[in-house]
């Protein structure tokens, strides 16, 4: 679920938090931090045809077994917005080794993550959200709304998985 966009972001978060933090001084002030590089891109060794690639698996959980040594704590869930409680269901089934159903799970959440983040962004999580009962509301410029074509593909992407 986490693709090298999500670590873009991650990556900027960080920046901005450790340059305000750096030497005591005041937020803005401090020394800018460059973290490339410190957290290599992981990407989900799961397809949505519920194929795994064990290899990039393995790979990947050398990667995350580093990042609470070098203080990361968590992720960018832009899902977790209107799917929060499945995003954390997900965290409890791998922290408790119940991997036949975290797989399970992923697979439901593969496409519906990649809707809100790498193919509709912004618009999407706002549609989203509206639709789950919260408040999303319309884009702000430069942004624009979802076409009803658009809208209509990343409905499908939430019923083909069973969360609308």
């Amino acid at each position: 679920m986490l693709g090298p966009g999500v670590w873009s972001s991650v990556r900027q978060g960080l920046s901005r938090s450790l340059s305000r933090n750096v030497g005591g001084k005041a937020p803005g002030k401090g020394k800018k931090v460059d973290i490339s590089g410190i957290y290599a891109p992981v990407t989900t060794p799961f397809t949505a045809t519920a194929e795994v690639d064990y290899g990039k698996l393995e790979e990947n959980l050398h990667k995350l077994g580093t990042f609470p040594f070098r203080g990361a704590v968590g992720g960018v869930c832009a899902l977790a917005n209107v799917l929060g409680a499945q995003v954390c269901q997900l965290e409890r089934l791998c922290l408790t080794g119940q991997w036949e159903d975290a797989q399970k799970l992923q697979h439901r959440l593969i496409e519906p993550n990649t809707a809100v983040t790498r193919r509709f962004g912004i618009p999407g999580v706002k549609k989203t959200m509206d639709w789950f009962g919260y408040h999303g509301g319309p884009c702000r410029a430069p942004l624009q709304d979802l076409s009803p074509a658009e809208e209509e593909a990343l409905r499908v992407d939430f019923t083909s998985n069973g969360w609308l």
